[in-house]
């Protein structure tokens, strides 16, 4: 089975839509594309979408029934979470944040799909432009 890293800038976008329609057909292509892949997570994954679906749900463009809906079909993708993600965190990941300017939230990613060899599905710029200068491939581009 075809795998690939998961941002949390994709997924979110599955709920909450973007105006920018690129972005928006980007990430139903992506999930869509669950149907016969399967994406793996960095540990932080769920509370960075927790954070987010907080966020939303703070600033009243979604309810808790919404969240909850939409967390039990995340449950429901073939999502993996990588469970070796904390070892790298003060070796490789801090690197590659230096090496790229990246947040450690998002050097995680790329740590990720660094190690696994497996391309990478965002719509974060910063991770976008980090991602091709480390020679990682951009899923479904």
């Amino acid at each position: 089975m075809m795998q690939f890293i998961l941002d949390n800038s994709v997924a979110m976008r599955w709920l909450l839509a973007t105006g920018k329609l690129t972005d928006q057909t980007y990430a139903e292509t992506v999930l869509l594309s669950l149907n016969e892949t399967q994406a793996i997570v960095p540990q932080i994954w769920q509370l960075e979408a927790a954070n987010v679906l907080l966020g939303a749900e703070k600033r009243g463009q979604l309810d808790a029934e919404n969240v909850e809906a939409f967390v039990s079909h995340l449950d429901s993708l073939p999502i993996v979470t990588d469970t070796l993600t904390h070892q790298q965190v003060f070796s490789r990941t801090m690197s590659l944040a230096r090496a790229y300017k990246l947040s450690s939230y998002d050097a995680a990613y790329l740590e990720l799909a660094l190690r696994e060899g497996l391309p990478i599905a965002t719509l974060d710029q910063d991770l976008l432009k980090a991602a091709l200068k480390a020679n990682v491939k951009i899923y479904l581009k």
